[in-house]
């Protein structure tokens, strides 16, 4: 396929910022990450529902596009005769080091260090034969679900016993938390055991649906049976995850949110293809962000970081009586501001800034140098 699919920008876009639907929740508790970890407390209806809205699934549905994405690269290196995996290792690793640059420098639940072990596993997987394929898929999903099991059951247990463990303080300077990222680092990136074989069964099911015309006209069928299955079937096993209590958070995010995210990927799908004429502000502002993916990904954790930590103007800790009502508007501001700003970048560049970085690195190592004048 090699026209640009513009359905691929758009969804890049809604998951991107629809991520930051999720972190917000992390950045705007006082007690910050350790808080998350701590999987006690009762947050409240209105909160609860507020997170479900978020809360997996648009993790689910950027896993999902990041195998699209694998799928296209590995369809140009046959198409132009280049050996596979080959370059894509070299992509893959870099994308580990700017995760673990994202990770340590600014948010401890960074998942670009996850997708890059993901693809480097893919990536030998995508062009192997249907069967092979999709043994690897109910392998992957097989553990998923059995870790899954085994942290909620140990998350009942400990529920059932003390109640929930107290969330631990979390520093406000930018240098402590860096510290505490590197002292932590064991707990705070055990989340990539859960990260990996979700993504080998989302990466390969992604590539499958690209193949299977999803984001074409003839898909109108297959996104038909997605919308029904993620948000007729998905949306009401993921509401009842959602308020059965933190111990079922594991089963909420990693197992009901993938479902639903395959429904969203469907219908975003099928308004794009039905819209005619000239894209509206909300659309570009979309395709904007879904164009510059990764920049708006760090920088936009970045910003929610200076807004509510106590390094920045400390906003989780001032508003905190606001709670959970200001957390939806520090999310619709900080998404206003990276579509605005995607949408001026991109008309002086191609690419997001982090985007022309990376491909330098890409291509720095097999760069000719030009033969000397004579």
């Amino acid at each position: 396929m090699d026209r640009r699919i513009d359905a691929l920008d758009v969804l890049r876009g809604v998951a991107i910022l629809g991520t930051l639907g999720t972190n917000i929740w992390i950045f705007t508790d006082p007690g910050g990450p350790p808080a998350i970890l701590s999987f006690g407390g009762d947050p409240g209806v209105a909160e609860t529902f507020l997170r479900f809205l978020s809360n997996g699934k648009f993790l689910g549905l950027l896993t999902l596009l990041f195998g699209v994405g694998l799928e296209l690269q590995y369809r140009s290196a046959v198409r132009r005769g280049l050996a596979w995996p080959g370059r894509y290792l070299w992509r893959a690793a870099l994308l580990f080091a700017e995760g673990a640059l994202h990770f340590v420098l600014i948010f401890e639940f960074d998942v670009l260090m996850g997708y890059a072990l993901t693809s480097m596993i893919v990536a030998y997987l995508i062009g192997r034969s249907e069967r092979a394929v999709t043994a690897w898929m109910v392998a992957a999903g097989a553990v998923l679900v059995a870790l899954v099991s085994l942290v909620t059951l140990a998350l009942l247990t400990a529920q059932a016993q003390a109640g929930g463990a107290a969330p631990a303080a979390y520093p406000d300077g930018w240098l402590d938390q860096v510290r505490l990222r590197l002292d932590n680092l064991v707990v705070f990136r055990a989340e990539l055991v859960l990260i990996v074989p979700l993504g080998i069964v989302l990466f390969l099911l992604g590539a499958r649906l690209l193949r299977a015309g999803v984001f074409e006209e003839r898909g109108a069928r297959l996104r038909g049976r997605l919308m029904a299955a993620g948000l007729g079937l998905g949306v009401p096993l993921n509401l009842l995850t959602s308020f059965a209590g933190p111990a079922w958070f594991m089963v909420d995010r990693y197992l009901m949110a993938p479902l639903v995210a395959l429904g969203l990927l469907a219908l975003v799908t099928s308004i794009v293809l039905g819209m005619k004429g000239a894209p509206g502000v909300l659309r570009r502002g979309l395709t904007g962000v879904g164009r510059t993916a990764l920049s708006c990904y760090v920088f936009q954790n970045l910003a929610a970081g200076a807004l509510c930590y106590g390094w920045g103007l400390g906003l989780a800790a001032r508003f905190d009586g606001l709670r959970p009502w200001w957390v939806p508007v520090a999310w619709g501001t900080i998404c206003l501001l990276f579509m605005v700003l995607s949408s001026l970048w991109l008309r002086r560049f191609e690419r997001g800034p982090l985007e022309l970085a990376w491909q330098w690195a890409y291509l720095a190592p097999f760069r000719t140098r030009a033969p000397a004048r004579r």
